[in-house]
Formats: structure tokens, sequence, C-alpha cells
């Protein structure tokens, strides 16, 4: 779990995410939702310690402050940006094989997992070949096995789903529920509407640096009196 209390990040005169509170439950899917320039990157950056805050806490199960101690933090999590940065020296094997190092995941656990995501991904015939061969959405592929082989706590990602064949979609997808039925927990921005509404416990939409509504999809139809689909709803709040 990570619990998130009056986070603020400023840029002098521009507030980019204005004192938000928010909580990551075990073993649930939560979607963060915004329109461009709300402060999700912004506010998943701070989370996962590539940013610094201006003021709030960051805190994980246990009372690991993410802020103050982010080396005990970062072993729980793993996180995939929008736009990920790979080694493309490297092949795709010895890639995985370094960040499972960082992660300290032992041989057998690393080469298991590699194995399962790469038939699942469809890269196994690519494993070995450099990364600088592949295409953007081997490298989006690549990179979600990096996030995943240490089999994270938390899994936070950031437009996941951007680059992926239908196939490898829809196996995330059921990837991400197999780790919340196991309790662990995933935290993910995407503006594809339709995956948000079938596979989040919640949502939490943001706008102009504030949250603007969380809850379940049906809670949020009801307080606000909707019964259109999700992106409909969404463009009614956000004003877009």
């Amino acid at each position: 779990m990570i619990q998130v209390k009056n986070l603020t990040k400023d840029y002098g005169k521009k507030l980019a995410v204005d004192n938000i509170s928010f909580e990551v439950k075990n073993g649930e899917i939560l979607g963060f939702l915004g329109p461009n320039g709300a402060g999700k990157t912004t506010t998943i950056s701070m989370i996962v310690g590539l940013l610094e805050a201006t003021s709030g806490d960051i805190t994980m199960d246990g009372g690991i402050d993410v802020i103050k101690n982010p080396y005990e933090a970062k072993k729980r999590i793993a996180f995939l940006p929008d736009n990920p940065e790979v080694y493309e020296n490297m092949t795709g094997r010895k890639f995985v094989q370094f960040v499972a190092n960082i992660y300290e995941v032992n041989k057998g656990d690393m080469e298991e997992r590699m194995n399962k995501y790469a038939d699942m991904f469809g890269l196994q015939d690519d494993l070995d070949s450099h990364i600088s061969s592949y295409s953007h959405g081997m490298k989006q592929k690549i990179s979600l096995i990096s996030a995943l082989i240490s089999d994270p706590d938390v899994l936070i990602l950031d437009e996941p789903m951007v680059g992926l064949d239908p196939k490898s979609s829809f196996n995330l997808k059921n990837i991400m529920r197999e780790m919340c039925d196991r309790g662990k927990s995933v935290f993910f921005s995407s503006h594809i509407m339709e995956v948000v509404e079938k596979i989040c416990d919640r949502i939490i939409i943001i706008n102009k640096g504030k949250i603007i509504a969380e809850g379940t999809i049906e809670e949020l139809k009801n307080h606000a009196d909707y019964h259109g689909d999700l992106e409909q709803l969404f463009l009614e709040l956000t004003n877009e």
C-alpha cells in the first residue's frame, strides 16, 4: 500500500500538484486519470523518487517513508514510465538480467519469470537480439518484463498500453489482476478509458493539480447522477 498525504509540487509560480491525498490499497488496481498537464506524471514521479516534492508525505506499508528512505521504498516498487529508456547496446536478455540484479532477484526466479513474460509478450525469439533492433512495441515489452522481473509489491505504470498489440494488452491486464489477487497493488495512468473502466477497482481523476473525483466507477456515476460511460463522465468532470 502507498499513502500520499498533502503532496504538493510547485515550480515557482506554477503549482503542478496542489495538496493532494490518496492511497493505493493492497489488492487493488487504482486508475489515475486526468487531461494532459493535469499533474499525473508529476505525481507519479514524486512517488517513485524521480522528482522531489515541495511538501507532503509518501509512505508505504510498514511506515517506510518514500522521501526519507528511498532505497527501502524502491526495493518494493517497479515503475514503467510512459517513454521508457532502455540500453540499446544490450540484448533483451542482458537488459532484464541487469534489472533483476539491481533488485537482487535470484537466478532461478529471474529465469522463470523472464521466460514466462517473454512468452506472454511474444519476445521469446528476440531475447538475444540487441534492443537497438527492436521496434517501439518490442521496447515497450522488454521494459514491461524488466518491471515485472522483481515481482514488486507495487507496480506503477504510466500509459502502459501505448505501443502494445491487442494480445499483449490483454495479457498485461491479466497480469495486473493476478498481482492484485496476491495482495499486491497496481497504480497506473491511462488515456484509454475502456481499459480503465474494465479493470480498475477505483479511479482518481486529477485536473489542474487537484483531485476532483475519487471512488469506484459506480460511485462516481452515482455521485454525479450520471449514467453514461466513463469517457463521457471524465469529459464532463474535467470540462474537456
